[in-house]
């Protein structure tokens, strides 16, 4: 591909549709629309469709992709160098090669600057990256291939989609089936901790642990992300006083609104794991009261909740474990609670399995275009 840039003037009183390019090849982004006489550039780029932009800055984190149809005419600032694609190339087969970790890394390894925000990848140093170029109808193949995957992750992402909106609904049922029941506070049948806080004097101690240690990223409404779990040294004594057990509810400090007191409940999926300071640990200590009722109730009568009796600070959200030990749970019937819980568990338990399926073809679809463009998985075409 080679450099080819068309420049547009800003021109007062007309109007321009703007638009930025996502990192990891992930595509176009409309950013609205723009006066000409509102911007500080005196001209813009223009994109045109089957094109490639970049981003200069921050190349490193893969802002690359090809120009949509329905992107055509918008303008990028001087920052987004655009490319036109040699007639050997398909844009659907370059499409994918955007979204490639390795072409990324190519990147990353070309950067220019001292500061790692501010380091800029100019079109020359992209021209530079070389990929083997398999026959147009290979392309066209690999990019059948690829697009069936494609099609599967967004089918499977729309059914979890529909199924998370099925399990509010089921929670807005709850809330109202237990409206005006009798309450008790969080506290009255629930040891609550807030987890670990580092401390340099621990790490001078000699009998220090290293353990698997849950963060706010890690803890989500109705489900739990382990697919990347850190690692921190401790003492022994805090590591053992920390250990989840299974059935512990975990809520989150704050964060955003969405973030605020979401979580769900421990299975002991990792031996030893233990949470952060801004992750409450809530142990049920009274066998009235299910767990998974409780983290029910926490991710949806809690989520205004929290945000209402909740402090701001700068704009973001948080809870303490005052405010959290009132938190008004209803006291109803153990099997009311534990049928309310199964049919809730049952819509998370699907949603956890389409999650599964999507992370499996995206190690998949990732397995794919490495081995597709280095040729070691190779297509014949007949």
């Amino acid at each position: 591909m080679h450099l080819d840039i068309q420049r547009t003037p800003m021109i007062p009183a007309n109007i321009y549709r703007l638009a930025g390019v996502m990192n990891a090849g992930q595509g176009l982004i409309s950013k609205g629309e723009i006066d000409g006489g509102d911007t500080e550039y005196a001209a813009m780029n223009v994109l045109r469709a089957d094109q490639v932009v970049m981003r200069k800055l921050t190349a490193w984190e893969g802002p690359i992709a090809v120009v949509p149809a329905d992107f055509d005419g918008f303008v990028v600032s001087n920052e987004f160098p655009t490319f036109t694609l040699g007639p050997e190339l398909l844009p659907d087969w370059m499409r994918h090669v955007c979204r490639s970790p390795r072409l990324w890394a190519e990147m990353k390894n070309r950067v220019s600057g001292t500061v790692q925000r501010r380091k800029r990848l100019n079109p020359d140093q992209l021209l530079q990256i070389e990929f083997p170029i398999p026959p147009r109808e290979v392309q066209a193949s690999i990019v059948e291939i690829l697009d069936a995957v494609d099609d599967q992750v967004s089918a499977l992402d729309t059914e979890a989609d529909a199924l998370d909106k099925l399990w509010w609904a089921l929670g807005r049922e709850m809330m109202a089936a237990v409206a005006g029941e009798e309450t008790v506070p969080l506290a009255s049948f629930s040891d609550i901790s807030g987890g670990l806080t580092k401390n340099k004097k621990d790490l001078e101690q000699a009998d220090l642990v290293e353990v698997p240690y849950l963060r706010v990223a890690n803890v989500h409404r109705h489900h739990l992300n382990l697919s990347e779990v850190a690692t921190i040294q401790t003492t022994r004594a805090k590591a053992e006083k920390l250990r989840l057990r299974p059935g512990d509810v975990l809520m989150n400090e704050g964060g955003d609104k969405d973030k605020l007191g979401r979580g769900h409940v421990w299975e002991d999926q990792i031996p030893n794991c233990i949470h952060q300071n801004h992750v409450f640990r809530v142990r049920v200590t009274d066998q009235r009261f299910d767990p998974y009722f409780v983290s029910a109730w926490g991710n949806t009568f809690g989520r205004e909740w929290f945000e209402t009796f909740g402090t701001q600070t700068t704009g973001i959200a948080s809870i303490n474990r005052a405010t959290l030990s009132r938190f008004p749970v209803p006291d109803v019937p153990l099997s009311v609670q534990q049928g309310w819980a199964g049919r809730l568990g049952a819509v998370v338990e699907t949603i956890d399995s389409l999650r599964e399926q999507v992370a499996s073809l995206r190690t998949l679809r990732t397995s794919l275009v490495s081995g597709l463009l280095d040729r070691t998985i190779d297509i014949e075409c007949y």
